[in-house]
């Protein structure tokens, strides 16, 4: 909340507001609740230069700032993000302990997953998803984490970050030459992580259908394939028939979809599944969209395989990923 991106910002304390309303109103919709921990300077080191961090720091100590003409900070943003890479890392450690349940959620602003290693941009200071699935090879010792991104706007820092790390595969479905224009399909990685980094640009007005096949016959099919011990999702739900910065069509029905259909091969795989919350600019949607998600997480999944279309640009993802995993 005292995260100040100043009036008329989109990614504002009123996002955080709602979802807090929405999880008293529905009992956290079955979830305990438990308050994050900052992460520590060695946490965000593994992903961001000890001077990138520094420097933040420093920008922010002195009253904040604009990084860019998206990317504003106040004097307590450092210490918002410190907690949104340290609420995943605390998500990771609960989903890895002995006898603890399969799924959970980080919900916190700043986003993070445009953040760059060195580079503060679209809204995003840290790229937490990304913290906590280093701190899950690094300090777990997991082999592979599986990273899906369903944010509208493609995961440009988390695709980078782990451009060439073979012990994480990227999955981003985002809609084709939005912000931050990257994230084309021949974007596969590079040196020993070629072939995962998985990118599907969607055309503008691409909804339920869409995205439910490239989670259904993409998503789960690698899944499946590369056998990932941990499952994380850089959830945005921008891609909401009703945000307004962005023009995709997804339902509140469409992101149960893939909730469900993720908590399913989580489930064949016995991984545990970790949300991470990044866009949704529409309070409404945002908060339908998010509690329809941990809902759907939480129940017993439903197989709708029949049900969901294969789309070509699902089929075409996968023949080109399996080619190269």
């Amino acid at each position: 909340m005292a995260h100040d991106t100043g009036r008329g910002h989109p990614e504002r304390a009123e996002r955080i507001a709602a979802i807090a309303a929405a999880l008293d109103q529905h009992a956290c919709f079955g979830y305990e609740l438990h308050e994050s921990p900052p992460a520590t300077a060695a946490q965000l080191h593994a992903v961001h230069p000890p001077e990138y961090v520094a420097a933040l720091e420093r920008l922010c100590a002195a009253g904040g700032g604009a990084i860019d003409s998206d990317t504003i900070v106040s004097a307590r943003s450092c210490q918002a993000a410190r907690h949104a890479a340290g609420g995943v890392v605390a998500l990771v450690d609960a989903l890895l302990a002995p006898g603890t349940p399969l799924v959970g959620a980080s919900l916190h602003r700043p986003p993070g997953h445009h953040a760059e290693a060195a580079r503060a941009m679209g809204f995003c200071l840290f790229n937490s998803v990304a913290v906590g699935a280093r701190w899950a090879l690094d300090h777990h010792g997991l082999e592979r984490v599986l990273v899906f991104d369903s944010d509208v706007h493609h995961g440009n820092g988390t695709n980078a970050i782990f451009r060439a790390e073979p012990r994480v595969l990227f999955v981003s479905v985002h809609q084709s030459l939005l912000y931050p224009g990257t994230g084309p399909a021949t974007d596969v990685g590079s040196g020993p992580g070629h072939g995962t980094n998985v990118n599907v640009p969607v055309p503008r007005g691409s909804g339920d259908e869409t995205f439910g096949s490239v989670v259904e016959h993409l998503v789960v099919p690698l899944a499946r394939e590369w056998r990932p011990q941990l499952l994380l999702v850089s959830a945005g739900f921008d891609a909401h028939v009703d945000d307004p910065l962005a023009g995709c069509a997804v339902t509140d029905a469409g992101y149960a979809a893939m909730a469900s259909s993720l908590r399913r091969v989580a489930d064949e795989l016995a991984a545990p599944v970790g949300i991470v919350l990044e866009g949704g600019y529409e309070l409404g949607a945002l908060t339908r969209g998010l509690g329809a998600t941990l809902t759907a997480l939480a129940a017993e999944p439903v197989d709708r395989r029949s049900e969901i279309p294969r789309h070509p640009l699902a089929a075409e993802a996968l023949e080109r990923t399996l080619g190269l995993l």
